[in-house]
């Protein structure tokens, strides 16, 4: 999602001020006193109380327990003074928008809230106009921009830093100017607008539902590297004292146990907005009334885009009263998509899988063919992306890369090496050997997943499927479709040889498919 330079106007923000600059001889004695602090045994009680609920999402279990004792959970008051409220109080100018509510498909968890339109509106409107004083950046955060570049540069994401710092905020309770958007985090608990949250939140036998795809990889190295930050977040706290000196709370990887921290994280990831031309430090940032009250759609022009020190949203369709407003989630797939925000659009121009091809490094000619591969611009180990509905343009697109891993006569390497471009002569058995390869290849992912096309359309045609199940199925199907397209296009270049009799050439030192 794009935006411009956001304004570094002065703001009524109530976040953490810079302490005064220390000399270096300062610095490191304070530097020193927060390591010695870090040594010390570890509070076991901060940790117990870290591990309640007195962080990002993580709510659900203290509502059934106040259900259960007959506590009301949120105050009739707080609910009236809701995140548009509280806004409006802050800074935000009339709009365009309303709140709405959406059932929950668990019904231990409360409905989400979505954007709507409070009236009609037309292309070209402004729904809405945030002002920077209500938008969360690094800069914003940690109060010093070298800092914040210091730290996205090198261990942690600006996404770690912001759940940190909002992780912080939560402590605070009703004393953080902040209260009300955590609060509205809370309720989303990191849900997207299908109201299933990413599969980093899932179980392990939910994660089967996503057997075959490579998107089940990518959780669990996502997840993997989500880990990696939490074990590095006590940097944040030693490089940014001026922010964390003010919290009366252990260092974070005291303060709060990694599921915790791990939630977090990916509540913050399913709304935090990319800006894009702007400094590292504010590039990610955080607006109320964004994703993900905003409804993601692949097909959309519209996007949160920074004027006159304000980030506004122009619709870019006519809306009826009270219909949700959707926005544009940049060139995502659907894996990303699922990943980060918890659904997969069927309308997605941008999905893609990948096919991994490398040269066989055994091959006496390796070295000759990496070249070849360079001069047109492919490496020897090459990605090549599949995108739906050109799935066709993509085997074309490969079949030069796998005739030149095939060739095996020095004669025949030495006119590929003196020619030019990517095309290489080759005997129609040595076709035949290349396309057999990706018929198999592509037979061989297909039938990685465990249930077919057909069992996917009679499980989605099931109203009672569970949220989960069904967007991992309807992922999994668009996957299938790709897949099945490019064995398609294999087989019809096969049907069109002028010699079906043909059979495959010996292939001592074949490329690599992944």
């Amino acid at each position: 999602m794009d935006a411009t330079h956001l304004s570094n106007g002065p703001v009524s923000l109530p976040l953490r001020s810079l302490s005064p600059r220390l000399p270096p001889a300062a610095a490191a004695a304070a530097f020193l006193l927060r390591s010695r602090a870090a040594l010390r045994p570890s509070r076991r009680r901060n940790l117990c109380l870290a591990s309640s609920s007195e962080t990002l999402v993580g709510g659900s279990l203290r509502e059934e327990e106040g259900k259960r004792r007959g506590e009301a959970v949120v105050s009739k008051k707080e609910e009236d003074d809701d995140l548009k409220s509280w806004m409006h109080r802050n800074g935000l100018p009339p709009c365009k928008v309303v709140l709405k509510e959406r059932a929950s498909h668990n019904e231990r968890h409360q409905p989400i809230h979505y954007v709507a339109a409070s009236e009609d509106l037309q292309v070209g409107d402004v729904a809405f106009s945030v002002p920077n004083s209500l938008v969360v950046t690094l800069e914003r955060v940690l109060g010093n921009e070298t800092i914040a570049e210091l730290l996205a540069t090198n261990k942690l994401s600006e996404l770690a830093c912001l759940a940190l710092y909002l992780m912080y905020e939560k402590k605070q309770g009703k004393k953080s100017f902040w209260y009300p958007y955590i609060r509205e985090l809370d309720r989303q608990r990191g849900r997207g607008q299908l109201a299933v949250e990413s599969p980093l939140l899932w179980a392990e036998f939910e994660l089967d539902y996503l057997t075959g795809s490579p998107t089940k990889a990518e959780v669990l190295e996502r997840a993997e590297g989500i880990r990696r930050e939490y074990n590095e977040l006590d940097t944040v706290w030693f490089m940014a004292g001026s922010l964390f000196q003010q919290y009366p709370y252990d260092i974070p990887t005291e303060a709060f146990p990694f599921e915790i921290f791990k939630q977090a994280f990916v509540a913050i990831q399913s709304c935090v907005v990319h800006l894009q031309k702007v400094s590292l430090a504010r590039r990610f940032a955080l607006v109320p009334l964004g994703p993900p009250l905003l409804t993601y759609r692949s097909n959309c022009k519209a996007m949160l885009t920074a004027v006159d020190g304000a980030v506004e949203l122009v619709v870019d369709r006519a809306y009826k009263a009270g219909e949700p407003i959707v926005v544009w989630c940049g060139p995502q797939p659907n894996s990303r998509l699922l990943l980060n925000y918890g659904f997969v659009d069927e309308d997605n121009s941008y999905d893609r899988l990948g096919v991994e091809a490398s040269l066989n490094t055994e091959d006496p000619q390796y070295q000759d063919k990496r070249i070849v591969a360079q001069r047109n611009g492919k490496l020897s180990k090459q990605l090549f992306y599949v995108y739906a509905g050109k799935e066709r343009e993509a085997v074309w697109d490969m079949l030069p890369y796998l005739r030149l891993g095939y060739v095996s006569d020095p004669s025949d390497m030495q006119s590929v090496i003196s020619s030019q471009g990517p095309i290489c002569p080759v005997s129609p058995c040595t076709e035949r050997a290349v396309l057999d390869q990706l018929v198999e290849y592509f037979e061989s992912r297909i039938a990685g997943y465990p249930t077919t096309l057909s069992e996917d359309e009679t499980l989605l045609a099931d109203p009672s499927l569970n949220p989960k199940k069904r967007v991992a199925t309807q992922l999994v199907r668009l996957e299938k479709k790709i897949l099945n397209s490019c064995l398609q296009a294999a087989v019809d270049l096969i049907n069109q040889l002028p010699d079906h009799s043909v059979s495959p050439c010996p292939a001592p030192y074949a490329p690599y498919l992944k």
